[in-house]
This record gives structure tokens, C-alpha cells and sequence, in this order.
């Protein structure tokens, strides 16, 4: 049965940082074409009971796109976590995004490994 399907909020689980890294998977970025965490926005994920933490960041503190993608990534973790879970995303940025960042299937999708 899912979460969300349990009776009592008590028997709830905590979402873990595998289950929220999958969640943001969910999240593309409109001018790259591909996920958050593939191109290595994603900076640390903390999930503890009752809340998750996320911090991220842009390609550029100029990127036109920060506010969408912070607000996709909470509704990502959202509609996944359970009932009552806190869940803040911080735009982060320090250190600066780097292309080093992306997985391996992206930096060879945009040609940079």
C-alpha cells in the first residue's frame, strides 16, 4: 500500500535520501532538456524525521529559471513524502556550479567528457 493510503499518520515513514534524489529526478531543467540532479544542481539532500532539506543551485546566479525549478523540486518531494512533512529547498551558491557536476550521461550528452 502506498504512504499516502495508510490510516494513521503515525505509521507513516520518513522519505529517505534515496527516495528524495529520485523524487528531484522528476524535475528537468526547461533549457537544458534534462533532470536536476543529472546536471549536478543538486547539492546535498538531509532527510530526517518530519522534513527534508534540500540545497541546490543554478548554472548561473543569472539563470531565469531558479524560481520554477526550486518550487518543482518542493512539489516533486511533496507529492511523495508524507502527509505533514516539512520540505524547504534553498538555492545555494557557493561553491559555483561546474560542469564537473553532471553525471557522466550528461556531460557526454552535451559533449563535455
Amino acid at each position: 500500500m502506498s504512504r499516502r493510503g495508510r490510516v494513521a499518520s503515525s505509521e507513516l515513514a520518513d522519505m529517505t535520501e534515496p527516495e528524495v534524489r529520485e523524487a528531484l529526478r522528476s524535475v528537468e531543467d526547461p533549457e537544458a532538456g534534462m533532470n536536476i540532479v543529472d546536471l549536478g544542481l543538486v547539492y546535498a539532500i538531509v532527510a530526517q524525521p518530519g522534513r527534508v532539506l534540500v540545497e541546490m543551485t543554478m548554472t548561473s546566479p543569472a539563470c531565469p529559471v531558479g524560481p520554477y525549478l526550486v518550487d518543482e523540486a518542493v512539489a516533486a518531494i511533496r507529492a511523495l513524502a508524507p502527509e505533514g512533512t516539512e520540505v524547504r529547498v534553498d538555492l545555494v551558491w557557493e561553491p559555483p556550479w561546474t560542469p564537473e557536476r553532471m553525471s557522466p550521461q550528461a556531460r557526454s550528452r552535451f559533449g563535455w567528457s
